[in-house]
């Protein structure tokens, strides 16, 4: 499945309770979309979230649904064969 790396400008705002992620996991589960990993910007006004979707389409859907930004969506890919290997070990590990 594609990776996603999706730019939210609302870092400073994020206060989510354990029922805010629950209702955003369902919601990221009906449209396909998996959220794997975040990192939020030095200066706290961004987050860079990785996901893996079907498509960008996708992880619009379901960010208008949970009502959160998705600023910018960019497709990435591993850098190496490795790396996707590591990655994806990982991403089962958490699942």
């Amino acid at each position: 499945m594609p990776l996603y790396m999706i730019e939210r400008g609302f870092a400073e705002q994020l206060e989510l309770s354990d029922e805010d992620v629950r209702l955003i996991e369902d919601i990221n589960g009906d449209e396909g979309v998996r959220w794997l990993f975040s990192f939020l910007s030095a200066d706290r006004r961004r987050t860079y979230c990785l996901y893996e979707a079907p498509s960008p389409e996708a992880i619009l859907a379901a960010a208008r649904r949970a009502d959160v930004p998705a600023d910018e969506i960019v497709e990435v890919d591993a850098a190496t064969p490795q790396f996707a290997g590591r990655l994806s070990a990982w991403a089962e590990s958490v699942a």
